[in-house]
């Protein structure tokens, strides 16, 4: 009897949530020197035996002259299959593999969105998801032999 071949797969990438928020029009007549505090994060629920959600969500807040600008959140999700795939690689492909695959929609929609609202293109910068994946991990086990000590 053979065993199953993995399967690894995008079925469906959608917006699961967007928002867009100018909290006044006086940030129109300012002159625009803002400051970005960007916040990322990702998560994954189980869907079915052989499907995931894998959500990736960032909040953007614009702040210039003092005062909120724009505020955007977004949150881009997909369906992946993930079948016959090895236990210790799920955290991986579940918390770095398929964050790659949908950060460029999340960062096409935040960056549609920031431009329909009057302001200029706002290109979040690629991340490194493997790399980031790896050091969260390292984090973890730093923190699991200090809570043993």
């Amino acid at each position: 009897m053979s065993e199953a071949q993995p399967q690894l797969a995008l079925e469906r990438i959608y917006t699961k949530d967007i928002s867009f928020e100018v909290p006044g029009a006086q940030v129109f007549t300012k002159e625009w020197q803002p400051e970005l505090n960007i916040n990322l994060s990702s998560s994954a629920e189980k869907v079915d035996p052989t499907h995931y959600e894998v959500s990736l969500k960032v909040v953007v807040q614009a702040n210039n002259a003092g005062d909120t600008a724009f505020i955007v959140d977004v949150t881009q999700a997909g369906i992946f299959l993930v079948d016959a795939v090895e236990e210790e690689r799920l955290p991986y492909i579940l918390g770095a593999y398929c964050p790659n695959i949908l950060f460029p929609f999340l960062r096409e929609a935040v960056n549609d969105m920031v431009t329909k609202g009057s302001f200029p293109q706002l290109l979040l910068t690629p991340i490194n998801f493997d790399a980031e994946f790896e050091a969260n991990m390292q984090r973890a086990q730093a923190a699991a032999v200090e809570g043993q000590a």
